[in-house]
């Protein structure tokens, strides 16, 4: 069995912007409500450790193995529940152009395994934590950016 849960939002921004406050993982908690903690290199074949649940529930700590790191472009780990088959999350954050000024931010995940048909209240959570995550995202690098942008105060 298969889904699918894909969310996107625009952001004035360019790739370098959106792409510099996704890889600061140090920072999630300031400004993320779905993925608060994300720890380890985010190099190809590395193990990451990731605290995600949406604002107001109980965080939940996966293991995912990074896929892909892509500059500007894309994100992408592997998270196995059990044993490989049961329940498998392949998470991809892109970013896409929209404009010459703005970026589409697609937040996805391909749910696969035995247990998809029976944890759709999970499924269920995971489409609101990304909605949750790409306005905080979008309110995050558009902040920054204004703030990056500001001309210098003069007397």
């Amino acid at each position: 069995m298969v889904r699918l849960v894909e969310r996107s939002i625009d952001i004035d921004a360019s790739p370098e912007a959106v792409w510099k406050v996704l890889i600061d993982l140090v920072r999630y908690p300031e400004w993320n409500p779905f993925l608060s903690r994300i720890d380890g290199p985010l190099t190809p074949g590395a193990r990451l450790s990731v605290d995600f649940g949406r604002s107001g529930s109980r965080k939940v700590t996966m293991r995912p193995r990074v896929l892909v790191v892509s500059p500007d472009r894309e994100l992408r780990w592997l998270g196995k529940l059990g044993i490989g088959g049961l329940f498998n999350g392949e998470h991809a954050f892109r970013i896409e152009s929209a404009s010459p000024s703005t970026v589409r931010f697609v937040q996805s995940e391909r749910f696969t395994g035995l247990l998809v048909p029976l944890l759709g209240g999970v499924i269920r959570q995971a489409a609101s934590g990304f909605e949750e995550m790409n306005s905080a995202l979008k309110r995050r690098v558009e902040t920054v950016g204004l703030v990056a942008g500001a001309a210098p105060l003069t007397n």
